[in-house]
């Protein structure tokens, strides 16, 4: 269940008369416990409660109290050895009037009359599976009006599909885009009188909705309708009573779709909803879903949290002008320059969808102009920051609308905040007829026709999203001549991802380069921004996606931004960026700050850190800017390292552990056949798999046996039926396409890692083991060459340059081992970290039969191993530096440093 559905069931809850036997189960239920998990508590099965409750295990613990015993039957249930053996997160106690509950883990209560229990349903979200932030749990109006507009929209359409083809998708989004307004301004005094809007729909509407839509189109029209012509418009008198709003939100066609009986019902119902609690930051990302097909399944979710929105935010601008406040503490002149200059930035975001960033930014500027305000003793003035300083790129109508409207919505509040309701509502009507939200293709606008640093006119003309006249240009801005700052979140899609639309918009960003091999969608966002603000001297930063600062991606995009004369001045590394839905993966992700390239202090943030550092490299690591290319051989003395054989075999050269056994089972002599292959997966897992491996002396004895005849004539058509590669390796069916095998021992180095390990858990195998494709080996290698593998030392390495798997480790050849630094090591060196190797496979033989991925994981790891690990880093460290490394940064300064001087000797050597 998403927040949405949540907060309808436990609102439905509400509304029923009390049950006090049964609202324990009918809570759980509203989170989406199973049928099964219900029955199990009723039937006792499960039900650990001591006290005669309802107590789930690891989840909470409930009782209906008797009338009035509601805080000493929590205490009850906090103190009760059951709950604390249960490990419940919460207790909640309840009589049906009021309702106590705790949060055992932070200490948070909640204690509310039963009937507005719904409001804080946030509060219980992680018992449905949905990990919260501050925002979502207060912001229970936002979630409510979000389901109940969904709900709204999908009755419509269903009366309306019509309104649901694309041509008239615009007109539908548009529709409800006014009805948010409406609600908003008849909640907050826009408009006269109490609830006018939804009660003019409720009084002059026929309750079976058959004139529904001609009453709201009605009101529709008198809002677009200037006070001097209303007597020529001949409005309705209830209708007569609605202001002129004008901003061209009301202009245009007021055809309204029909509405059935419940519709009619859900816009009532959403009408008699509190409005004045609709949260800008927020409220316009969770609605976005409502107008998607596709999103709607987490309704409720899409939005960025305000803390990681001023990630972005604070170190591009917003520092620098907290810092000038409190530098020109109340010094007027200096108050008035900084207000001057507030008063000119423009905050440009070419990726706006509902306008969260952009929110963000002109609620926070506002904060800092009313506390200059404050000491200036000009409280009562009226803002200069106007919002067509907030420009912003959209490629889907709906959130366009919806960042325009939440930023009418931003400035109101805010002149109730810093002024007043009696100056806000002065002020608020009519809205000007502008649009500063483009909806357009961001990979294709010229972005300095949206948003241009200089100057006051815009030259882009498009259609107006409010309707506007079409033959009006865009407006211009206010107060030309300020600084211009570029955010946001661009969408994130990996090569694999992308549509061949997408790919040829990407390849024509970078100048119709063909060869952009894996780079995220992202990455053409950081190019035009870097062209933007090498032009102009203006600063950017973007949410991105990990994989622009990791593996190949930071060769394919670097130089282009570098070259540009632009430079990394801030960071935020590794952050964990998600939805709130229980079913959403965590994306790892970094915020990336780019401006022209100067001598001030660059600021690095990581674990809750922020480091002043002097260059910050485009792996997200201070020192230098170099970047690491492909290599194809090592760089240092580490001996080859070859992808393992690939069987282009279709399956039929591979074995189970079953069909091995049948196999012997019938001919014991084709045992010489028969070897164990090892690839990433089954070598961390431990999971038995076998190969055929026929020599070509071996293919006469080897065809002798039908089962094995057979398989190698299936390989033979598979292979005829393939590619160029397979019909070349048609005429040798018996073989993998390469057969590498050792003579001695080989190390194994699995393709593809879990990130949460210490160490990719490469290992040592047997001569006779054949290694597939989804791994690497180093064929006869020393085992020196395996310590310097298994260290943090080049840990840090990997994790800095190498790409990604979703979120897991793709430990390549050629941009993780080749490129690897290595000291020149002497024999005693040798000798030592030999020694270091061999002691950590004595201590993972010791906890045979553990996996190895089991051995790796960080919380199960035996301390003996990592004893072994940290001896075998110990001496590595002390090779390279005299000493232990302090941490990771300290490491990876080191590696590039090398790596810098390791390269540039061997060009000057070619």
């Amino acid at each position: 269940m998403n927040a949405v559905e949540i907060e309808e069931a436990i609102s439905a809850l509400a509304e029923q008369p009390f049950d006090a036997q049964e609202f324990p189960f009918a809570f759980l239920e509203a989170f989406g416990a199973k049928k099964t998990t219900i029955k199990r508590l009723r039937d006792g099965a499960t039900n650990k409660s001591d006290l005669g409750g309802v107590l789930q295990t690891s989840n909470i613990h409930i009782k209906a109290s008797d009338k009035g015993a509601v805080t000493d039957t929590l205490r009850a249930l906090k103190e009760s050895p059951a709950t604390a053996r249960a490990k419940a997160k919460f207790v909640l106690a309840t009589d049906g009037k009021t309702l106590e509950a705790e949060d055992l883990n932070s200490g948070e209560t909640v204690a509310c009359e039963y009937k507005d229990f719904p409001d804080h349903f946030g509060f219980f979200l992680p018992l449905a599976g949905i990990s919260t932030v501050k925002q979502i749990r207060e912001s229970a109006f936002d979630i409510k009006a979000t389901g109940r507009l969904n709900r709204l929209y999908v009755e419509l359409l269903k009366n309306n599909p019509e309104w649901g083809v694309a041509e008239r998708r615009h007109d539908m989004n548009h529709f409800m885009a006014r009805l948010i307004f409406c609600f908003f301004a008849e909640d907050t005094d826009i408009f006269n009188g109490n609830d006018l809007f939804t009660a003019t729909i409720d009084q002059m509407s026929a309750k079976d909705s058959s004139n529904t839509h001609e009453v709201i189109s009605e009101l529709f029209r008198a809002m677009d309708t200037q006070i001097e012509d209303r007597k020529r418009s001949k409005l309705p008198r209830w209708a007569d009573v609605f202001p002129y709003v004008n901003g061209g939100l009301f202009s245009g066609s007021t055809e309204v779709p029909r509405f059935s009986r419940i519709a009619r019902s859900y816009l009532l119902h959403i009408g008699n909803l509190d409005w004045q609690k609709i949260n800008p930051d927020i409220f316009g990302s969770m609605i976005q879903a409502v107008a998607d097909d596709e999103e709607r399944g987490a309704l409720g979710m899409h939005y960025t949290s305000v803390p990681n929105i001023l990630k972005v935010l604070n170190p591009l601008f917003l520092d620098d002008l907290r810092d000038a406040l409190e530098e020109a503490g109340d010094n007027a002149r200096k108050l008035l320059n900084l207000r001057n200059r507030i008063a000119k930035i423009r905050v440009f975001d070419p990726a706006c969808g509902s306008g969260n960033f952009l929110v963000i930014a002109y609620k926070q500027m506002r904060e800092i102009e009313a506390e200059i305000n404050r000491r200036r003793g000009e409280a009562d003035r009226r803002t200069d920051i106007p919002l067509t300083n907030f420009r912003g790129i959209e490629f889907r109508d709906f959130p366009a609308e919806i960042a325009r409207l939440a930023l009418i919505i931003a400035e109101y509040q805010c002149d109730v905040t810093y002024r007043g309701q009696k100056e806000a509502m002065a002020e608020f009507l009519p809205l000007d007829a502008m649009n500063w939200i483009t909806c357009g293709n961001a990979m294709e606008v010229d972005w300095e026709s949206i948003c241009p640093p200089t100057g006051g006119d815009v030259k882009f003309t498009s259609d107006d999203l409010f309707h506007a006249p079409l033959d009006r240009a865009q407006i211009d801005f206010k107060n030309a001549g300020g600084e211009t700052y570029l955010c946001g979140n661009p969408p994130y899609l990996g090569g694999k991802s992308q549509s061949s639309v997408q790919k040829k918009e990407l390849s024509k960003v970078f100048f119709g380069e063909k060869k952009i091999g894996e780079l995220d969608y992202v990455s053409g966002w950081f190019l035009k921004a870097a062209r933007y603000i090498s032009k102009y001297s203006s600063s950017a930063a973007f949410v991105s996606t990990n994989s622009v600062n990791q593996g190949s991606q930071v060769h394919q995009l670097w130089p282009h931004i570098f070259g540009l004369g632009v430079e990394i001045f801030f960071a935020h590394k590794d952050l964990v960026w998600r939805n709130n839905a229980s079913n959403v993966a965590a994306v790892i992700c970094s915020v990336i700050g780019l401006k022209v390239r100067n001598h001030e202090k660059k600021h690095l943030f990581y674990d809750g850190i922020v480091r002043e550092v002097g260059i910050i490299g485009p792996y997200l690591v201070p020192g230098n800017e170099t970047i690491v290319y492909q290599s194809l051989a090592p760089i240092s003395e580490m001996q080859p390292i070859i992808t393992g054989n690939s069987p282009y075999d279709g399956g039929y050269l591979l074995l189970s552990n079953d069909e091995r056994q049948a196999l012997l089972a019938q001919h014991p002599m084709a045992e010489r056949l028969v070897q164990k292959i090892f690839g990433s997966k089954n070598y961390l897992n431990g999971d038995e798999r076998y190969c055929l491996w026929i020599s070509d002396d071996d293919l006469p004895f080897a065809k002798g046996i039908p089962e094995v005849s057979e398989r190698i004539e299936a390989v033979r058509k598979f292979r005829l039926e393939g590619g160029q590669v397979a019909q070349g390796l048609a005429n040798k069916p018996h073989q993998f396409r390469y057969t590498h095998k050792a003579r001695k021992h080989l190390i194994i180095a699995p393709r593809v890692s879990s990130e949460r390990r210490l160490y990719i858990p490469f290992g040592l195998l047997s001569k006779d083991v054949i290694v597939s494709d989804s791994a690497q080996a180093i064929y006869d290698g020393d085992l020196w060459n395996l310590a310097i593998i298994l260290s943090l030392l080049h840990m840090s390495w990997v994790r800095a340059v190498a790409g990604r798997l979703t979120t897991r480790i793709r430990y390549s050849s050629a941009l993780c081992y080749n490129t690897f630094p290595v000291p020149k090591l002497t024999e005693k060196n040798k000798a030592d970290l030999t020694r270091c190797a061999e002691d950590i496979l004595l201590a993972r033989e010791a906890h045979f039969p553990e996996t190895v991925a089991d051995l790796y994981d960080p919380e199960k790891m035996p301390e003996d191993l990592r004893a072994a690990h940290d001896r075998n880093d110990e001496v590595l460290e002390r090779i390279y530096i005299g000493r232990r490394f302090r941490n990771d940064t300290e490491r990876l300064e080191k590696l590039f440093e090398m790596y810098t001087k390791m390269t540039s000797a061997k060009e000057r050597k070619a």
